[in-house]
């Protein structure tokens, strides 16, 4: 055979030499490595062929899309690769929560709950929207409206039936792909509740314990605003894994979330962020932002407590009105500015949690030695 057609052999692809390969590849949440986190969880070859499973530590869809840009990258450096075919699996950790003594619900991997220092900052609009674009994003989610004396999730979310009941525990109702439970479900809407705090956190309790959820990765609290006794008792009992405080750019607003904040952390809760709502109104003309609430003050809040300003969302017609309708913008109007806003608080809530999960620090393994 003449020299130049002579054949050079290659080195057959092998499972290790493709987790080499893919050693330096980082996960967008964390900055680690896939394989240092254990997230390629099958590789199957087939010739030049190459199939991954990978995990994904959050249902975000821009994170699979780095991943697998990341991975290509990675695997081009080796010879004799002709295609890559993923298979995705999202795995949810459990972050656990702030404090030792918190009973973990059943079934529920995470629990967010959103507070604000004041009412009438948008508390309910943003845990609506958190909750709808985390389900879009295709995690199990539960919403339960903790705001007993004023509950506004049945209208926020359009569902106005009573839930059923079954071996004696509660059937929550479902919207948009999300589990809802809410006072206003049960109590005529027209009546005020005149209760006191014990009743309230007995109330709440039954809500977390006797509500058949099922399997949750995230259930968002939508907790009363204010940092009064109802609203520690509240946080003490809920098993917290992050608190999303949320306010208005002006100063007295600002103020309130302060407390808010300080609250969370004096019941050692940790805090996801803050997220600024009404943070400027978009001209339909136009498109001129216009700050009418000031600016620049969640930002300034975040940096001074060191923490993230999880999302600015802006104030427009489509969230009164899609409030007023049960029709959440995150469902109805995701390509617009306030549901990509949501959808970036979603993002950004979902990578937190699955970075705290990480950091948790695992039980030590008990090892037992037979004595003979």
């Amino acid at each position: 055979m003449p020299e130049s057609e002579t054949s050079i052999p290659t080195t057959p692809l092998t499972e290790d030499a493709i987790l080499a390969a893919l050693a330096e590849v980082k996960e967008p949440a964390t900055g680690r490595g896939l394989t240092e986190l254990k997230l390629v969880t099958g590789v199957a070859i087939d010739g030049p062929n190459v199939g991954l499973s990978i995990d994904l530590l959050s249902p975000i869809t821009s994170n699979r899309e780095a991943i697998e840009r990341d991975v290509r990258a990675a695997l081009a450096e080796l010879p004799g690769i002709a295609q890559v075919a993923f298979t995705w699996n999202t795995k949810v950790r459990a972050s656990g929560s702030g404090r030792s003594d918190a009973q973990p619900i059943q079934g529920v991997k995470n629990t967010i709950a959103v507070a604000s220092g004041k009412g009438g900052v948008g508390k309910s609009t943003v845990a609506v929207n958190l909750a709808v674009s985390l389900a879009r994003a295709g995690a199990k989610v539960g919403l339960l409206d903790a705001d007993v004396y004023g509950p506004s999730i049945p209208l926020m979310m359009g569902v106005h039936e009573k839930p059923l009941m079954r071996d004696n525990k509660i059937v929550p109702l479902e919207a948009y792909g999300v589990k809802l439970m809410s006072i206003g479900f049960i109590l005529d809407s027209q009546k005020a509740l005149i209760w006191r705090g014990p009743l309230v956190a007995q109330l709440i309790n039954q809500f977390l314990n006797d509500v058949l959820w099922g399997d949750l990765d995230y259930l968002v609290v939508d907790l009363p605003p204010g940092t009064g006794d109802v609203q520690l008792t509240l946080v003490q009992k809920i098993p917290i894994a992050g608190a999303v405080i949320v306010t208005t750019p002006q100063e007295v607003a600002l103020a309130d979330a302060v407390k808010g904040l300080k609250m969370f952390q004096e019941v050692k809760t940790p805090i996801l962020g803050i997220v600024e709502n009404m943070s400027w109104f978009v001209s339909p003309e136009t498109g001129t932002h216009f700050p009418i609430f000031g600016e620049g003050g969640g930002q300034k809040t975040a940096d001074a407590y060191e923490v993230e300003l999880l999302a600015q969302v802006p104030i427009e017609m489509g969230i009164r009105e899609g409030g007023d309708s049960g029709a959440p913008m995150a469902a109805t109007q995701p390509d617009s500015e306030t549901g990509v806003a949501f959808a970036h608080l979603a993002e950004r809530v979902a990578n937190q949690l699955a970075v705290q999960a990480l950091a948790k620090p695992r039980k030590p393994t008990i090892m037992l030695r037979t004595v003979r």
